[in-house]
């Protein structure tokens, strides 16, 4: 029986993004990561073979059986071949990982203990930071190399050959996707933690004009350290509060720019679009970090992503200013200093905050210059534009450079009347 309404055009590009890393993981489980690309092959022409059929007798009844099972009978095909042509040709392919039946089934439990395994294996230290987050978007996320080209504001040939680099060393790993082991977890989650982290960040702060792609990087990096969140082996205080840092961070992401891409000023946005179904789960996972003794950057970093999501406290500026504190101490990056520097200021006022900037000297950072034009932007307009052309001239974001354009304007006709 044919489903009547349902479009394979319109479902297929959907089905993909869930199902086709989940499929890639199972079959890399089996087969061992050395054949990572026979293993997408075989996927890939699965999603192939529905867009053909589909395309002609409709969508089947249950769509994700039908691709799994498709899926599981290429794997028979391509093992078939295999054994036929290593017997033909004696020794001259390695193939001991490999057997003539699948001995795997697409079940709830073998998906997800592949699914996190995967995470383990791609988030492996011998790549660079850039590397690993590539290799996230493509392997565990779906991300074709255009679209992370796309979030890098990158070159699709700088992409490949990042990516290149990265699948050769995790192919060389010999990492096992299987049933985690402690030695594993114990020895890869910090990087795990850290690369998820910074995928989230490359949506959430994305460079790139693509609304879209910055949405899905921020719903991948989430739904990855959700995994890590639900399963016993792997759901730390670290994994809590990462997870608690993304819900509050993501529930503000409708209101934070325009249809068009422009960005809004955190006491400009419309708090009616905050979504407090993730300011819940992000309290919820929250709770469940605080039950150790330990404090990370992504306790600090999750607690400040609270106090933001609070429109309302008398105290709210100086709880978030001595979290900065405490943040600086335990990892100083620019970015945090300038942030820092923004709640010195809401605490102390703008004179103060001036001062508190102007000794970070952080003269090539576009943030430094926003910082800078923001404060001085009520008594000194003429010292803000000039910050402020900075700001434009050092950045790279073309939405940042329209509101920064915009700011400037909006302060030369003050300065006219």
């Amino acid at each position: 029986m044919q489903k009547e309404t349902a479009s394979s055009k319109e479902l297929l590009p959907h089905l993909f993004r869930l199902e086709y890393t989940k499929m890639t993981a199972v079959l890399c489980r089996h087969f061992g990561l050395k054949h990572i690309e026979a293993a997408e092959d075989i996927v890939s022409e699965t999603f192939l073979k529905a867009s053909e059929v589909w395309g002609i007798n409709g969508v089947p009844e249950n769509p994700t059986a039908w691709l799994y099972t498709v899926a599981k009978n290429k794997t028979k095909d391509y093992l078939k071949h295999l054994t036929v042509f290593e017997t033909r040709v004696k020794d001259a392919i390695q193939t001991d990982e490999l057997q003539a039946e699948p001995d795997f089934e697409f079940n709830h439990q073998t998906i997800s203990d592949s699914q996190l395994a995967m995470i383990f294996a791609v988030c492996n230290p011998a790549n660079a930071t850039e590397a690993q987050i590539c290799l996230a978007l493509q392997v565990l996320c779906g991300f074709s190399v255009a679209e992370i080209a796309d979030a890098f504001l990158t070159k699709t040939e700088t992409i490949k050959k990042r990516l290149f680099r990265a699948r050769t060393n995790l192919r060389n790993d010999n990492f096992q996707i299987g049933e985690l082991q402690e030695q594993a977890i114990q020895s890869r989650l910090d990087t795990v933690l850290s690369t998820l982290y910074l995928l989230f960040n490359e949506g959430y702060s994305s460079r790139s004009n693509n609304h879209l792609i910055r949405k899905d990087l921020c719903s991948e990096a989430i739904r990855l350290v959700l995994m890590l969140a639900e399963n016993p082996l792997t759901s730390t205080t670290d994994a809590n509060a990462l997870l608690a840092l993304m819900c509050f961070q993501s529930s503000r992401f409708d209101a934070r720019a325009t249809n068009d891409g422009e960005i809004i000023l955190f006491e400009e946005q419309d708090k009616t679009l905050w979504n407090q179904e993730l300011i819940d789960k992000g309290n919820y996972y929250l709770i469940n970090a605080c039950s150790g003794n330990q404090i990370s950057k992504y306790h600090l970093e999750a607690g400040i992503a609270y106090w933001h999501t609070t429109p309302t406290g008398d105290h709210k500026w100086e709880h978030i200013l001595q979290l900065y504190n405490q943040l600086i101490l335990i990892e100083y990056s620019p970015v945090t200093a300038l942030n820092r520097t923004f709640a010195f200021a809401k605490v102390y006022g703008n004179e103060q905050g001036i001062a508190e900037a102007e000794k970070l000297n952080l003269t090539q950072f576009t943030h430094y210059h926003c910082l800078l034009g923001y404060l001085y932007a009520a008594t000194n307009p003429s010292k803000a534009i000039e910050h402020y052309q900075q700001a434009v001239d050092l950045t790279k974001s073309p939405s940042e450079r329209r509101t920064l354009t915009k700011q400037i304007e909006r302060l030369a006709v003050l300065q006219s009347r």
